[in-house]
C-alpha cells in the first residue's frame, strides 16, 4: 500500500516533476504550454473526420502536423517485421517476457495511482485472455517491451521522442477518454481499433481530471454518453476513426481520445518530448 505524503512534500514532488517535464520539452512551464495548445486549437477549422494520407517523408509530415489536426497515414507500418509476427509466434518467442496487466475495472480507475494491476509472464497473460471469462478483458497497456523494438522501424518525424510503448489485448479492451500534452504517433500492428477524438479546447465540456501535468482524464464515455451526469458534453465535438493494421495515426498534443480494440490487437506508440508541432510559429515558444 502506498504511503500518503504530507501535503507539503506532495506539492514539492509535483512541482519538481513539472519542472523536469518542462525542461525535457524545452518550455518554461507545462501549464503555459497546455494553455497555448488550447488557445491555438480554438483557431482550427472544424473537421468531421480524420483525414487520410499515404506514407509521408519528414518534411511533409511536419508541415501537416503543424496544422494542429490529427491525420492517419496508411501503409506506414505494414512492412515492419513485427507486423509479420503472428500471435502464436509471440507466444513461442516471447512467452518469458514479464508484463503487467490491467485487470478488474481499469476503465473507471484508469487514472488513479492505485488501479488494479497484475504481474505475470506473456504466456500467462495470453492464457488469461484465452479463458475469455472477464467482462472487461485484461489489457497490456503502455508497456515497454524492448525485445520487440528491433522489429519496428519508426519514421524520423520527431527530433526528440520517447521509447516505444506497446498495447496488447483482445476485442473489448479500452483506454478511456483522456489527453496527453505531447504529440503522439500511434502505430497499429495487428487488428483494428476505434478511436474517438475531441479537440483540446473542448476540455471545458469534458470534466477533465488531472492525473499529472501532461495527462488529463475525462469521466465522460463517448461510446455510452450520460448527458444527465455530464450535460456539457453535448457541446463537445467527437470525431471517430478506425485504425487498421498497417496504419499510423498522428494525435496532436492535447487532443482527447478514447481507444477500443475491435479485434485482438497489438499497437505501439511513441510520444514526442518537445514543443508540440501545433505551437510552431507561436511567439511564446522559440523552437527554432
Amino acid at each position: 500500500m502506498a504511503i500518503a505524503l504530507a501535503p507539503e512534500e506532495a506539492r514539492a514532488r509535483k512541482q519538481a516533476r513539472e519542472q523536469k517535464d518542462a525542461q525535457v520539452r524545452g518550455v518554461a512551464s507545462i501549464d503555459t504550454m497546455r494553455e497555448a495548445i488550447k488557445r491555438v486549437a480554438r483557431t482550427l477549422p472544424a473537421i468531421t473526420g480524420v483525414p487520410h494520407t499515404g506514407p509521408l517523408d519528414a518534411a511533409r509530415f511536419r508541415a501537416l502536423a503543424a496544422q494542429g489536426l490529427p491525420f492517419l497515414m496508411t501503409g506506414v507500418v505494414k512492412r515492419w517485421p513485427l507486423c509479420q509476427l503472428t500471435p502464436q509466434a509471440l507466444r513461442e518467442r516471447y512467452s518469458h517476457l514479464p508484463v503487467r496487466a490491467r485487470v478488474g475495472d481499469y476503465i473507471n480507475t484508469a487514472f488513479a495511482p492505485d488501479r488494479a494491476m497484475q504481474d505475470m509472464s506473456m504466456a500467462e497473460y495470453l492464457d488469461l485472455v484465452a479463458q475469455g471469462v472477464h467482462d472487461l478483458p485484461p489489457y497490456l497497456g503502455n508497456l515497454e517491451l524492448r525485445e520487440l523494438n528491433r522489429l519496428c522501424h519508426w519514421p524520423a518525424y520527431f527530433d526528440k521522442i520517447g521509447p516505444p510503448r506497446y498495447w496488447l489485448g483482445p476485442a473489448g479492451t479500452v483506454t478511456p477518454l483522456h489527453c496527453d500534452y505531447d504529440d503522439n504517433l500511434f502505430a497499429q500492428i495487428w487488428g483494428s481499433k476505434r478511436i474517438i477524438l475531441a479537440p483540446p479546447h473542448h476540455d471545458e465540456f469534458l470534466y477533465p481530471r488531472e492525473a499529472n501535468a501532461i495527462l488529463f482524464g475525462s469521466p465522460f464515455d463517448p461510446e455510452a454518453p450520460d448527458y444527465e451526469r455530464f450535460p456539457l458534453a453535448r457541446q463537445a465535438t467527437m470525431i471517430e476513426c478506425v485504425v487498421a493494421a498497417g496504419d499510423m495515426l498522428y494525435v496532436p498534443a492535447g487532443w482527447y481520445h478514447q481507444v477500443r480494440s475491435l479485434t485482438f490487437s497489438l499497437s505501439s506508440n511513441r510520444w514526442a518530448r518537445a514543443v508540440p508541432f501545433a505551437l510552431r510559429g507561436d511567439a511564446a515558444f522559440d523552437i527554432g
